[in-house]
C-alpha cells in the first residue's frame, strides 16, 4: 500500500531554495520574494488520484493528477515554462519527472513520521524542503 499524503502540512525548512531558483533561471525579484515565503501543502489522495495544493500568501499553486499518466504542467507563476510531467510510486516514495526546457527536473516526496520531505532538482541543483502535519 503506498503512503498517505493526505493531509494539510506547514513548512519547516527550506534549503538550497534560492540556488534552486537560479538554475531555472528565476529572476532576482521574484526569487527574493519567494525565498522569504513559507508555503502550505494541502493533500488530497484519492486512489491514483492527487491534488497538491501550494498555499502561499504570494501565489496559490495546484497539481491536479493521476499517478503513472503523463500531462502537461504548466508552471505559470514559477518559472513561466510548460513541461510533460509523470509521478509514479517508487515504493513509498511519489517520484516526478518533469520533461522540459531544463535538464533533470523534477521531485520526490516522502514521509517520515509526522514530517512530509520534498528534494525539488533541477539542472544538477538540489533543494530540500521539510513539512510538519498539521492536520
Amino acid at each position: 500500500m503506498p503512503a498517505d499524503f493526505n493531509g494539510y502540512w506547514k513548512m519547516l525548512s527550506n534549503d538550497n531554495f534560492e540556488e534552486y531558483l537560479k538554475a531555472l533561471d528565476v529572476n532576482v525579484a521574484v526569487r527574493k520574494i519567494a525565498n522569504m515565503l513559507k508555503p502550505d501543502k494541502e493533500i488530497i489522495q484519492d486512489g491514483d488520484h492527487m491534488i497538491i495544493k501550494t498555499l502561499s500568501t504570494f501565489k496559490n499553486y495546484i497539481m491536479d493528477f493521476y499517478i503513472g499518466q503523463e500531462f502537461e504542467e504548466d508552471l505559470t507563476g514559477v518559472d513561466d515554462r510548460k513541461c510533460m510531467t509523470c509521478v509514479t510510486w517508487d515504493g513509498d516514495k511519489l517520484l516526478c519527472v518533469q520533461k522540459g526546457e531544463k535538464e533533470g527536473r523534477g521531485w520526490t516526496q516522502w514521509i517520515e513520521g509526522d514530517e512530509m520531505h520534498l528534494e525539488i532538482r533541477a539542472c544538477g541543483v538540489k533543494c530540500k524542503q521539510v513539512f510538519k502535519k498539521v492536520q
